[in-house]
């Protein structure tokens, strides 16, 4: 009999891989809080909640109770012409943790589409004004998603590559630190007196793909501040940072001036079913509020609001907000900041950066993201029972919230093995 490996390859094509050049996949059976048990019974500690979406642990007993309760009453409906109560429920629950200005909330499938929601309406919003404006501003080494408008304003060519001939109109700025802000701001006053500038987008904080960049929340909120000015829409990509990550419930909390526009996907329904939501400012909704029928924003996905994806939602903010879950966030980063303490010094560590839960330390080694080095690290994570995805040379770690203390120091150990092993 074929294995499920061998059963794999016939027919499955799988995101970011080459399969001429890795053909096997491991064979996930079961899993539970921080564990993956492969089809050996092998158990993985799950070092980045599953690309950060199962932060309340796999197989939540909370979620899958609530959701199961529902799926006997309402399983999914069209969200056009209709409503129902798990949709009003979830929006009234994370009204009350979203930043105070945002009021309106717009369902799709993922975070890349909730980053394409976002960009159509800064782009209609002023379009709807008799104010036409066609370009976006994003943060080079940015990361948004893999559809067309997410493309766009993403800045990591390895992704994007073949399809840049096809892309909107975006111009770039660089992260902004303490070193190059005065230039960075130039530029920005630069495209934003243009008046072509429609909206400004930035993964707050914490620029995931681009290995766990981060810079300074007073910095964005400069930038923030200058946007407004030229009333240039302000998006904040909280796919990744969002849902307590970062320490607070959005990223968007640690500054002054809050996004008109905030994008949420991966842990909004810890991780049970695929879902997305593009939340906005009632200024911006109320732009397509209008007798004409064309300022309506006619974009939808065939699943919005799906009935068991908002119970999920609304079970996850529960958890979230729970005395345990807030406690289970400061125990992991208050981990994390004594295991920086302990390896920032190390030979092989060029740097370090955590803030929250999410740990990152760069190997004083070169590394392509996707080359054969990579490829070995992984292994050999995985070989010593944990689940790690380096980013090139940058090693990260974004945990459940349940991971236990025992797991999370494994979790350390096998990084510090890992340099022993690798480093230069």
């Amino acid at each position: 009999m074929s294995t499920l490996s061998e059963r794999d390859q016939k027919h499955l094509w799988h995101p970011l891989t080459q399969h001429k050049l890795h053909a096997n996949h491991i064979p996930i059976t079961k899993a539970e809080g921080a564990l993956l048990y492969d089809d050996q019974g092998k158990a993985y500690i799950d070092g980045i909640a599953s690309w950060y979406t199962c932060m309340y642990g796999h197989c939540n007993p909370h979620i899958i109770k609530k959701v199961t309760a529902q799926l006997s009453k309402l399983d999914q409906v069209v969200f056009s012409g209709f409503t129902h109560e798990p949709a009003i429920e979830m929006s009234e629950a994370l009204m009350r943790i979203l930043p105070d200005n945002q009021q309106k909330l717009f369902f799709s499938d993922n975070g890349s589409t909730a980053v394409d929601v976002a960009i159509k309406m800064a782009l209609q919003y002023h379009f709807n004004q008799g104010n036409k404006r066609s370009k976006i501003i994003a943060l080079e080494q940015a990361f948004h998603g893999d559809t067309f408008g997410a493309m766009s304003v993403s800045g990591l060519s390895v992704y994007n590559g073949p399809f840049e001939d096809f892309l909107l109109q975006v111009d770039r700025i660089e992260v902004p630190t303490q070193t190059n802000f005065e230039q960075v701001k130039t530029r920005f006053e630069k495209l934003l007196k243009t008046g072509e500038v429609a909206a400004f987008i930035f993964e707050p904080l914490v620029q995931g793909a681009a290995a766990m960049n981060m810079y300074e929340a007073s910095l964005l909120d400069e930038l923030i501040a200058m946007a407004r000015k030229h009333q240039v829409l302000c998006i904040a990509d909280e796919v990744m940072t969002g849902f307590g990550k970062t320490g607070k419930n959005f990223a968007s909390e640690y500054l002054k001036n809050s996004p008109d526009i905030l994008c949420l996907s991966k842990s909004l329904t810890g991780g049970l079913v695929p879902m997305a939501l593009t939340s906005c400012t009632q200024a911006i909704f109320d732009a397509f509020y209008d007798d004409a029928l064309g300022k309506g924003f006619f974009h939808g996905h065939t699943y919005s609001a799906n009935p068991l994806g908002c119970t999920a939602v609304l079970a996850g903010i529960e958890l979230l907000t729970s005395v345990e879950m807030q406690a289970n966030i400061q125990r992991i980063a208050q981990q994390h900041r004594a295991f920086e303490k302990k390896i920032k010094t190390h030979p092989k560590v060029k740097a370090t950066r955590h803030l929250g839960v999410i740990f990152a330390l760069d190997m004083a080694v070169a590394m392509e993201r996707y080359g054969s080095l990579r490829d070995e690290l992984f292994h050999f994570f995985m070989d010593r029972g944990v689940c790690l995805r380096p980013l090139g040379n940058t090693l990260y770690i974004l945990p459940p919230f349940v991971i236990s203390d025992a797991q999370l120091q494994k979790t350390y150990q096998v990084i510090e093995a890992a340099l022993e092993r690798f480093g230069n």
